[in-house]
């Protein structure tokens, strides 16, 4: 028997606004797990060790106002 009934997995609108994107995600909620809370804590500067930055990424970030002045 052959199922002539269609469903499209998306709704033809793209730009179907907020409402549209808030009931997709309530649409979804059942397929995602939350993980389980993790606690951490500090971790003494003294333990991290052999952590090495690109130049580039420390020049880009010395280039940066919140980070580098």
């Amino acid at each position: 028997m052959t199922n002539l009934e269609f469903h499209a997995p998306a709704p033809a609108d793209l730009d179907g606004g907020l409402a549209s994107l808030r009931g997709d995600c309530a649409r979804m909620v059942p397929h995602w797990a939350a993980p389980e809370k993790i606690s951490s804590r500090p971790v003494s500067p003294s333990l991290i060790h052999g952590v090495t930055v690109p130049a580039r990424s420390a020049r880009l970030l010395e280039a940066m106002p919140d980070y580098g002045n």
